[in-house]
């Protein structure tokens, strides 16, 4: 068959390759529920004909005709029994993210004049809860975990009769490929979210060329571990596409289980965002450093050996000989700790450092970085899994079905069916972005490498101008500086001033076992960063990296904050994207400090 929405997946993987596990999550005892596909098909469609029977569907089939259904909820397989329940009745639906503080939620559940809300637990139902006085249009909140006196999904299911099974039928049939799929809010790092409508075309059909990206990768025998936010585009394209290649899902418990769950499901691919990645590479290195002797030795050698890998350079029988003994003595160990059958990992959202990219493919784990944004369905381009279509520091090439162009200023513009429809009530923004010929603006700014690989080099609204009147790319030098051990995250600063500076968070940890084994005291964080050696070593550390860029570039003073950026504390996006504006807002007295000392 040939897909036309992206429900059809369901009918799909059912013709060519059923499964007993199309998705899987743990319940409780701790064991793993497995849905297969043609129990996940039954559950699908009562679960449509429930909504339907209470009313939803697409009424006069306009944006804003179609009832919208918002679902706040960590990943499991009922955010996805969900996902497609309401897209077979031509509603909409609306994710958000599980960290929302009420006044965003508030904010999307009136905008979008929300009918049903599902969250997932108890926390979630009760911030629902919390805003109901000022939330009119929604009728009713709906829990996936069973919560004592609040209406549970399931109830849903037991109110379908015949009727309404004739009904989903109907309304089924009358989903087209250009019809409107979903409504998703960036939070973006600045100002109020905006709706991102996507239909079954932008989707699916990035999806579909997005599926030779995947297919060495994605086989009906292989696992997938999914553990990045469904609400954003990313995590729930590549959900699609295991659906299409027959990969079966399974859904970690948490963040905080990632590792357990990657050993126990043994996934051949999971997709990740590079902070986690880095977060992964620290935890490994920092387990090297607890060895002793002969083992300690060898460990780091390996990671040297890891880091001098290229894609594509021949380096010699004795670099080769050298890399299989790594892999051997100790990456293999690296690969264990990943469940020990990881083909690649796929990765997107932010820049990824080359020196993880490295180390990684060395260690026979590839890296598939990616780009691509929400208003794109997401992907533009990908490196590929094949050597000879990887380069590091790049996002790879661009995929089929997609146009890409680069303005005068490097601007990243894209072309095809999987530019959205434009933002949900602001045709202002759209015209904005989506020029007369439809062209999509991108915001970044990119190069070409070798005329095929595509690099992004900023954000073209980051990039700031001194007084002095020259420009200055922040993420360069952050994503640079970041690379030191004793970094955790920073900002570039420096608008409209005479040089460049930043804020920096120390990786706290490394901090203090630097501070241990130089006798540097201190009873608490922030003693410890007023120390005169603290400040000291961070001056060595921006005085190293400085080299590498030129005079303008330079970071001249920075201050050190004792607090780390969080998703709750509202300095991150939900993807770990930096929120500036944010940042420097909540930070202006150490900004100040800078440029008035």
């Amino acid at each position: 068959m040939t897909p036309r929405r992206l429900f059809d997946c369901i009918q799909f993987q059912l013709e060519l390759y059923p499964k007993v596990d199309m998705f899987a999550a743990k319940e409780e005892g701790g064991i793993w529920r497995k849905y297969g596909t043609a129990e996940v098909q039954e559950i699908v469609n009562k679960f449509s004909a429930g909504l339907i029977h209470l009313g939803v569907g697409p009424n006069d089939g306009s944006i804003e005709g179609r009832d919208k259904i918002a679902v706040i909820s960590s990943n499991r397989p009922e955010w996805m029994f969900l996902d497609l329940a309401v897209q077979q009745t031509g509603a909409v639906l609306i994710p958000i993210y599980p960290t929302i503080n009420v006044l965003e939620l508030e904010f999307i559940l009136n905008d979008a004049n929300i009918k049903l809300v599902f969250t997932g637990d108890s926390a979630l139902y009760e911030k629902v809860q919390s805003i109901r006085d000022k939330t009119p249009t929604v009728r009713a909140v709906y829990t996936f975990d069973d919560i004592q006196s609040a209406l549970h999904w399931k109830e849903i299911l037991n109110k379908v009769d015949q009727e309404d099974m004739l009904a989903l039928e109907k309304a089924r049939d009358a989903v087209a490929y250009e019809d409107l799929c979903t409504i998703l809010y960036t939070s973006g790092t600045t100002g109020t979210p905006k709706g991102v409508m996507l239909t079954h075309r932008n989707i699916l059909g990035n999806l579909l060329s997005s599926l030779e990206v995947f297919e060495p990768i994605g086989t009906k025998d292989d696992r997938a571990l999914s553990f990045l936010p469904l609400n954003h585009i990313f995590e729930r394209m590549v959900t699609y596409i295991y659906l299409y290649s027959g990969v079966s899902v399974y859904y970690a418990e948490s963040l905080d289980r990632v590792g357990d769950n990657l050993r126990e499901v043994q996934p051949t691919v999971f997709s990740t965002v590079p902070r986690l990645l880095e977060k992964v590479y620290d935890r490994i290195i920092g387990k090297g450093q607890e060895l002793t002797g002969i083992k300690r030795r060898l460990f780091f050698w390996a990671v040297d050996v890891g880091s001098r890998f290229e894609v594509n350079k021949k380096q010699g029988w004795w670099y080769d000989t050298q890399l299989s003994i790594a892999n051997k003595l100790v990456f293999s160990k690296w690969r264990d700790g990943l469940g020990g059958k990881v083909k690649a990992i796929v990765t997107g959202a932010a820049a990824c450092q080359v020196r993880l990219l490295r180390i990684f493919t060395a260690a026979r784990i590839v890296i598939m970085e990616g780009y691509g944004l929400t208003e794109t369905s997401p992907v533009i381009s990908v490196n590929r899994y094949q050597e000879k279509n990887r380069r590091f520091g790049t996002v790879g090439t661009v995929i089929n079905g997609v146009e890409v162009k680069l303005e005068e200023d490097g601007e990243i513009c894209a072309r095809g069916e999987n530019i959205m429809m434009g933002y949900y009530k602001r045709p202002d923004l759209t015209a904005e972005c989506i020029d007369k010929d439809g062209w999509f603006h991108t915001g970044d700014i990119g190069v070409w490498v070798e005329d095929r690989f595509l690099k992004i080099t900023d954000r073209k609204k980051e990039i700031f101008k001194t007084s002095g009147g020259k420009y200055v790319a922040p993420q360069p030098i952050e994503n640079k500086m970041k690379e030191s051990d004793f970094i955790e995250q920073m900002i570039v600063v420096g608008a409209e001033e005479k040089f460049a500076a930043a804020l920096i968070v120390p990786a706290f940890n490394k901090l203090k076992e630097w501070a241990k084994m130089n006798n540097v005291s201190g009873s608490s964080i922030p003693e410890l960063l007023r120390d005169p050696r603290t400040i000291e070593l961070y001056k060595g550390i921006v005085e190293e990296y400085n080299q590498l860029f030129n005079h303008v570039e330079q970071v001249k003073k920075f201050e050190l904050l004792d607090k780390e950026w969080t998703i709750d504390g509202g300095e991150l996006t939900p993807t770990l994207k930096l929120k500036r504006k944010v940042i420097m807002e909540k930070n202006r007295d150490a900004v100040m400090r800078i440029y008035t000392n």
